[in-house]
Order: C-alpha cells, then sequence, then structure tokens
C-alpha cells in the first residue's frame, strides 16, 4: 500500500546526468544501430517502470562521432535532392542511406562535430520545439564563443550565418527522431569540413542558400575538440546538467 502510494505520488525518478561517449570514427549506419540500441534500452526501462513500486532511473547519452563521408536523406526528404548518381557515389567514396530522422538530405563527413544526444526528454522536459531551440541556442553560444555571430532561421531548423542575407549560409544541420520521449539523431557542426561534397546534394533541400564551416569564417583550422569541450559545456549549462566521461 505503501509503494503503491509512493508510485502514485512520484512515478518518475529523474536525473539530470548525462554520459558523454565519443565513438571516435565510425561508418553511419554501425553509429546508427548504437543509437537505435541505447534508445531501445532507455525505453524498455521506461516501459518496465509502469509495474516497479519504485521506478529505475533512466540515462541519458550524449555519442560524439565523425562520419565517413556520407548522404543521408530524412523521412521527410526528397531523392531529388541527391544530385550525384550511384557512379559518381562510388567514384568519390560516398555512402548514401535513408533514415528515420527528420528533415531532408544532409552530408556527414571528416571535420564535422556530429552530436546524437539520446535523452529521456522525461528528464528535462517534454517539449520537442524547445528541444530544437535549445540544440541550436547551444551551437550558436559555441560559436559566439569563437567569434562567430551566429543564429537560428524562423523557417528553416539549424543554425544559420547572416540570415536575411543574400549569403545566407548554413554552419548546422538538424534532424530528430523522438519515441516515448527519448531522442535519438542530432546536429552535424561543420568545423573543418570540406564544403565541396556539398555540391553532390542540395542540402535540406534548400536551392538558394549555401553552407560554411568554422573554417571557413575564421580561415584557419580548428581543433574539434577544442569545439567538442565548449559545446559539452553548453549543453550542460542549457539543461542543467552533470556530464560524466
Amino acid at each position: 500500500m505503501f509503494f503503491n502510494f509512493i508510485k502514485n505520488l512520484n512515478p518518475l525518478i529523474k536525473t539530470n546526468k548525462i554520459k558523454v561517449r565519443d565513438l571516435g570514427i565510425l561508418n553511419y549506419m554501425d553509429c546508427f544501430e548504437i543509437q537505435k540500441q541505447i534508445q531501445n534500452e532507455i525505453i524498455q526501462i521506461k516501459l518496465n517502470n509502469r509495474n516497479k513500486s519504485i521506478p529505475k532511473n533512466t540515462p541519458n547519452y550524449l555519442l560524439f562521432v565523425e562520419h565517413n563521408h556520407v548522404y543521408t536523406l530524412g523521412n521527410s526528404g526528397d531523392n531529388k535532392n541527391l544530385l550525384f548518381d550511384e557512379n559518381k557515389l562510388k567514384q568519390k567514396g560516398i555512402q548514401f542511406y535513408k533514415t528515420n530522422r527528420g528533415g531532408d538530405i544532409t552530408y556527414h563527413g571528416p571535420g564535422q562535430l556530429v552530436c546524437y544526444p539520446i535523452l529521456d526528454m522525461e528528464n528535462f522536459y517534454t517539449d520537442i520545439h524547445r528541444y530544437l531551440r535549445d540544440l541550436e541556442g547551444i551551437v550558436i553560444e559555441t560559436l559566439n564563443f569563437f567569434g562567430i555571430k551566429a543564429s537560428g532561421n524562423t523557417n528553416e531548423t539549424g543554425v544559420w550565418l547572416d540570415v536575411g542575407n543574400i549569403n545566407e549560409r548554413k554552419i548546422c544541420a538538424m534532424g530528430i527522431k523522438v519515441s516515448r520521449w527519448v531522442t535519438m539523431h542530432g546536429l552535424a557542426l561543420n568545423i573543418n569540413t570540406d564544403l565541396s561534397y556539398f555540391d553532390g546534394i542540395i542540402p535540406c533541400g534548400i536551392t538558394n542558400k549555401g553552407v560554411t564551416s568554422i573554417s571557413n569564417e575564421l580561415n584557419k583550422k580548428i581543433n574539434v575538440n577544442d569545439v567538442k569541450k565548449v559545446f559539452i559545456k553548453k549543453f550542460s549549462e542549457k539543461f542543467n546538467a552533470i556530464t560524466e566521461f
């Protein structure tokens, strides 16, 4: 009786701890399977908690990875936004996958900060729109640290430079999927990215805007780990979280 009372009073024990994991260089689909496995494990804990008097904490993860050259098409994307044919993809060593995140087509490759937060949003808040805006805010604050003024775009997801001007350009792409309030996928921030690989796609299906990178804006290469450290700090502050390595 007492445990049932506790269950009804406080059905979820929240945690603001986030485990940070660096997966190194990994093919896209291998990383996708890791994401899916972690997401499923968290969802299973949530389902099991329904039948427990004292529920178990659900973990949160911040995964970092560097992908080999790949184009990924979101579940709302258009195949026509892939400009290279199969032979061209093979010639340039680029993989192509359709995936279950939101958004259209984008590129991942060396020199990007790719981050996949796998969070139980019930540990923080349950608002997908706010979550996307918070991710944008974290990237904007990170870029500001390196002297780059960036902003969101009311018409498009992601982080941009010179919004509203003729030379408006995207520096960070985003796409997520949420199941039972558990997130997967995330963002790709161009740091030392070879921007020529964007020639094979219409990035995010947007024809009239360009792409850029931190090194392109600052005219010098930047240590990816330096950007990662700032990003983790800003992420922790935004989510009032404790990061564990």
